[in-house]
């Protein structure tokens, strides 16, 4: 049900490919095995990455696969001015899948025309991060059964937060699914996004605690300093939002964040049990996995 051979954006996806993917990584948890023996995933990644580009090769290793890598436009040809088109059809002779981090919006559609072989976005700067949205789908599914009648409340920094854009568009593929969105006004999430994401009801606002009192989950991001261009216009908002324990305390909802964190949530919250990012990180391999397996296996499995 994938779309063909590349994961670029969540609007390439449908329900039934999304639960494809959520299903297949339960089943491989806790698999390690040889599927993917004698495959090669390349990670470029132009932007730094913990979680995304570790989870990759962990998953591509627990299943048998090799990885090589680049972690930076200084260490590869790029600094030398080659371009990135250049770049994927240079590395698609090397590997059997290849997985991009970039910095520009827009990169990873334009490197899959170039590259003859299944690409992943690992994030194109501020536009969409669709895989950590599959691993945040994954999380939810595990601890509520199911996606339909969800109330989620994100909040943070909504504009640039391409996390947030991924999740938006998924969950309007799902039925009677409640988005309340809280920021501060500028960055509140894009009016063309928000125009794209029929059947989803979406409400805006910028008081947490009134949009937390009837969510099941709480979606928080850091306010992302790399994406300013002005320092003082980051200052202004920076801390705009801050979870303490007495924000969740009897609450039964759970609490993600796509890390890093800053000081959007107090260590405190950390071992409270309605705080779900260390696991929701952790599903990453899982859903990795998943996603490795039906872009790489061979047809008969």
């Amino acid at each position: 049900m994938l779309p063909g051979r590349d994961i670029i954006s969540m609007m390439d996806l449908s329900r039934e490919g999304i639960e494809e993917v959520v299903d297949l990584a339960g089943e491989l948890e806790d698999e390690r095995s040889g599927r993917l023996e004698g495959k090669l995933v390349a990670l470029l990644f132009y932007e730094p990455s913990t979680r995304t580009r570790l989870s990759f090769e962990a998953a591509s290793k627990m299943l048998g696969a090799e990885t090589i890598s680049i972690d930076s436009k200084e260490a590869s040809s790029m600094a030398k001015g080659e371009t990135l088109a250049d770049t994927v059809r240079v590395v698609e002779g090397y590997c059997d899948l290849i997985v991009l981090r970039h910095p520009a919006e827009g990169s990873a559609r334009m490197a899959a025309e170039f590259s003859g072989v299944p690409l992943i976005n690992a994030g194109d700067g501020s536009n969409e991060h669709p895989t950590q949205t599959l691993l945040d789908l994954y999380t939810i599914w595990k601890w509520r059964g199911g996606l339909d009648g969800l109330t989620v409340t994100v909040a943070g920094d909504l504009r640039y937060g391409r996390t947030v854009h991924s999740l938006a568009r998924a969950l309007a593929l799902f039925e009677d699914v409640t988005l309340t969105t809280v920021s501060p006004d500028n960055l509140r999430l894009p009016e063309d996004l928000v125009g794209q994401l029929d059947g989803l009801e979406v409400r805006e606002g910028d008081d947490l605690e009134g949009a937390v009192e009837s969510a099941e989950v709480l979606y928080l991001t850091r306010i992302q300093r790399e994406r300013f261009a002005d320092p003082e216009e980051y200052r202004k908002v920076a801390g705009s939002y801050r979870v303490m324990p007495e924000l969740l305390e009897g609450r039964d909802l759970v609490l993600m964040h796509p890390l890093p964190r800053v000081d959007e949530i107090s260590p405190e919250v950390d071992d409270m049990p309605q705080g779900r990012y260390f696991e929701q990180s952790a599903n990453g391999v899982a859903v990795r996995k998943a996603l490795l397996s039906l872009l790489l296996e061979d047809g008969d499995g």
